[in-house]
C-alpha cells in the first residue's frame, strides 16, 4: 500500500501529511503526537469528561471556510464544541506572532467562538488556576 505524502512548512516538529485525509485532520494528528508538557498538565485534567463534565479535544480542528477545494483551519490547542470555548496554551513562539495570534482570535471570536489564552507559566505554577478560568466560561 502505497501512500503519498506532502511536507508543512513550519508546524513545529516535522509533520508528515497522508494525502488520503483532509489536511488539517492529518496536521491535528500530528500535533497530537508532539504535546508540550504544558498541554499534557492541562490534557491530563480536560480528557475523559473529567472537568465538569464537559467533553474536550485536543488539537482540534477550527475550519474557518471552504472554498471549491481550499480550506482554511486553525488547530485549537483544546476546544469543548458544547460550549464553544477553545483554550489556548502559549509560549514563547507566540511572542513572535502576536498579530497573528490577535487576528486568530478575532476571527475566531467573529465565528461566536470564546478564546481562553493561558501562558505555559499560568499552566506550570498553578493548573487549577487555569482550571477555574476555564469553569468561569463554561457556565
Amino acid at each position: 500500500m502505497n501512500q503519498t505524502t506532502t511536507e508543512i512548512e513550519n508546524p513545529g516538529p516535522m509533520a508528515v501529511i497522508d494525502n488520503n485525509l483532509p489536511a488539517y485532520i492529518s496536521f491535528a494528528r500530528e500535533l497530537r503526537k508532539y504535546q508540550t508538557p504544558e498541554e499534557k498538565i492541562l490534557w491530563t485534567q480536560l480528557r475523559g469528561r473529567k472537568f465538569l463534565d464537559y467533553k474536550f479535544l485536543r488539537q482540534h480542528p477550527i475550519i474557518v471556510y471552504k472554498i471549491n477545494n481550499t480550506i482554511a483551519f486553525y488547530i485549537a490547542d483544546f476546544y469543548c464544541a458544547e460550549k464553544k470555548l477553545v483554550v489556548e496554551i502559549y509560549g514563547l513562539i507566540h511572542n513572535k506572532q502576536i498579530e497573528y495570534d490577535k487576528a486568530r482570535d478575532f476571527i475566531m471570536n467573529k465565528m461566536e467562538l470564546q478564546v481562553l489564552r493561558v501562558t505555559n507559566e499560568e499552566v506550570n505554577k498553578n493548573v487549577f488556576a487555569v482550571l477555574k478560568k476555564i469553569k468561569g466560561l463554561l457556565r
